[in-house]
């Protein structure tokens, strides 16, 4: 069973085909006097008959590229996409009462908690994250570190040379410089965060001090990084 929680509705909007290729008339049923098997279908002929009368729809090559977007990024964050074609559906009054109101553009992607991205262009990486926040597989945390004056582009490029540290933000007040840091190895605790900034960090002649935070839980509208 989908978490509702976790699913979203993305609502396409196809077109029904003008002309379709040529099909080949079904081959007509033998006669009573056909032998054994009289009134079989020939193969292939029933696959041919119910494809007669038939409508056919197709979506435009932006609306599949905005679904195969939609897709992908809700698989990595954990979502399920649930796609209603508009033009499929018996009662689009219902439809356009509960999430389709004042839509003028298609497809539309309504979240679990009934935000709305509406046009092609809304469909960005960016876009879909933020629309799916998901749980940080990584470690997050946030260092409040206090300088002592001397060449701040040396600290700058001994701090931007260690991995784990992702921004640094230059301050004023009682701290100067915020880092924040991203351990990605599995099993990665509080300890060896603090470890990591007591050896690495604190190692750096001109940090002084440092205060640093690391969350019980972390959830991201970013972009997860594969």
């Amino acid at each position: 069973m989908t978490d509702e929680s976790r699913e979203l509705i993305l609502y396409v909007q196809s077109k029904r085909a003008v002309t379709t290729f040529y099909r080949p008339p079904p081959t007509p049923s033998r006669g009573p006097l056909a032998g054994p098997g009289t009134g079989a279908a020939t193969p292939g002929e029933g696959a041919e008959s119910a494809s007669i009368g038939e409508q056919v729809f197709f979506l435009s090559d932006d609306q599949s590229r905005c679904m195969a977007l939609t897709e992908e990024v809700a698989t990595r964050r954990g979502y399920h996409v649930r796609v209603v074609d508009i033009e499929k559906v018996g009662r689009i009054e219902r439809l356009i009462a509960e999430h389709l109101r004042g839509v003028q553009k298609f497809p539309v992607l309504i979240s679990p908690l009934g935000r709305r991205l509406e046009g092609t262009d809304q469909f960005t990486t960016d876009e879909l994250a933020a629309i799916m926040p998901t749980d940080l597989k990584s470690v997050r945390a946030f260092s409040y570190l206090k300088v002592r004056g001397g060449d701040l582009d040396r600290i700058r490029r001994l701090l931007e040379s260690l991995p784990e540290v992702k921004e640094l933000h230059f301050l004023t007040g009682d701290w100067d410089m915020l880092v924040v840091l991203d351990f990605a190895t599995a099993g990665a605790n509080k300890r060896q965060v603090l470890d990591f900034v007591t050896d690495r960090i604190r190692g750096i002649p001109e940090i002084l001090d440092t205060s640093t935070v690391v969350p019980e839980y972390s959830l991201t509208k970013f972009p997860l990084k594969y």
